[in-house]
């Protein structure tokens, strides 16, 4: 599904469908510590029923199923919830993945403990998402909102890769990310009270094919530029990790997570 949003890459379109393939080989790399650092609090563990948003490929779901939590996973690209059904399939992992915008699920009053809403919640329309997710939540129910990204004002590889999709892309807002908390808009705030935030330093390990993988995987790459477009950037950035990458190596990245609780309305 092609997506336009003027607040995003200056409108310029984007389908996840187009990268389906190099999203569910290449955008699995979250490490360990990351899904640690949401189960040492208490969430997405056994007896808990859980909706992530924006699933994509299933990967948050896929990767916690091992902690007993019963997942359903969302996503507006059926391509995408094609791949996390195949992959979760293979693993005989029972989640429930549908094809849906998230302002339009339509789950029964207070089925779920835990939202999750993984790389994603941007996307959204929080004046009409919002009060969804607190009639859909338990009393006490949990919004967690996860994110991840490089530094490339500290990671010489990840800022000449960055340079090179914006040479393609040059409206591409997804480049320049600094460390910070997840900003949750108003909206948001009218119905969930956070609880708590945390931003920690992460080291992400690549080999060339799979860092070029994950780059061309994001949303102003194989999601956005035409035909052409990717073969010419294709070409450059190979040639550009075989000059300044060895064949091994980590990329500085950073995590964050925002735990809020639905208000009592």
């Amino acid at each position: 599904m092609e997506i336009i949003d003027k607040r995003i890459d200056g409108g310029k379109a984007f389908d996840w469908g187009r990268t389906s393939a190099d999203y569910a080989k290449y955008r699995d790399i979250y490490p360990e510590e990351f899904y640690q650092r949401i189960v040492n609090r208490g969430l997405c563990t056994e007896g808990q029923n859980v909706l992530d948003l924006g699933t994509g490929t299933g990967v948050l779901p896929r990767n916690m199923f091992r902690f007993g939590a019963k997942w359903t996973g969302i996503d507006i690209s059926e391509e995408q919830i094609e791949q996390a059904k195949q992959m979760a399939r293979a693993e005989n992992m029972q989640i429930d993945f549908q094809a849906a915008a998230a302002e339009e699920i339509r789950f029964a009053d207070e089925s779920f403990d835990i939202v999750t809403a993984c790389q994603c919640f941007w996307y959204f329309d929080h004046a009409k998402l919002s009060p969804i997710l607190a009639r859909i939540l338990k009393p006490e129910g949990k919004l967690v909102v996860l994110f991840m990204a490089w530094l490339p004002y500290e990671d010489t590889i990840a800022k000449a890769s960055e340079d090179l999709v914006l040479k393609y892309n040059p409206k591409w807002t997804g480049y320049g990310e600094t460390k910070h908390p997840i900003h949750i808009r108003q909206a948001v705030l009218d119905y969930f009270e956070p609880v708590e935030h945390e931003e920690y330093d992460l080291s992400v390990p690549f080999t060339r094919e799979s860092w070029h993988g994950r780059m061309r995987a994001c949303r102003g790459v194989g999601a956005s530029l035409n035909a052409e477009e990717l073969a010419g950037w294709e070409t450059e950035h190979r040639e550009l990790l075989g000059t300044i990458a060895p064949e091994e190596f980590s990329i500085h990245h950073y995590a964050a997570i925002a735990v809020l609780k639905k208000r009592a309305l």
